[in-house]
């Protein structure tokens, strides 16, 4: 039995693989709409693949490293897995007025990446040996509440 997922991101939507050849149709349809001249379906065809074969590569390594998943259990950041009981507490938002960075703001980031995903905000994890890691999602009011959620439902309550 799995935990129940309590919140989640897919990183990439399938959805964008479409968008280029709906274009392309969209550019077919107007050239014959316009009259007389040559209609260039190979070449509209022959985009629309390509296109769509790009972006579903894109959206394969987006699901695969850009994605978020927290259970009762484990916080999955892309590839990289942290169990809940290894988090201690989750850390206050940076404050983007403040000219001074919290401690948490450069440490490493989760997720095997070098850094937070583009479109990702960073939020701060205060660790059990007492390390700091950077959680990331584009809803990260909705996984910092869901944290701080599951990790005041567990037995030894630690939050701060």
């Amino acid at each position: 039995m799995s935990a129940q997922i309590l919140f989640t991101e897919p990183g990439g939507r399938w959805r964008s693989v479409w968008y280029g050849p709906l274009f392309c149709f969209a550019i077919l349809v107007v050239e014959w709409l316009t009259g007389p001249s040559a209609i260039h379906w190979v070449a509209l065809a022959g985009s629309a693949v390509v296109l769509a074969g790009v972006v579903a590569l894109q959206v394969t390594a987006a699901r695969t490293h850009a994605s978020v998943e927290l259970s009762e259990t484990m916080l999955r950041q892309g590839t990289e897995e942290l169990p809940i009981e290894d988090i201690v507490a989750v850390l206050p938002a940076a404050d983007p007025d403040s000219p001074d960075t919290q401690r948490w703001e450069s440490a490493r980031v989760l997720g095997e990446l070098s850094g937070v995903p583009r479109r990702r905000t960073a939020i701060g994890l205060r660790l059990v040996g007492g390390g700091l890691v950077r959680a990331w999602a584009r809803n990260d009011e909705g996984l910092r509440g869901a944290l701080v959620s599951v990790l005041q439902s567990r037995p030894d309550r630690r939050t701060q």
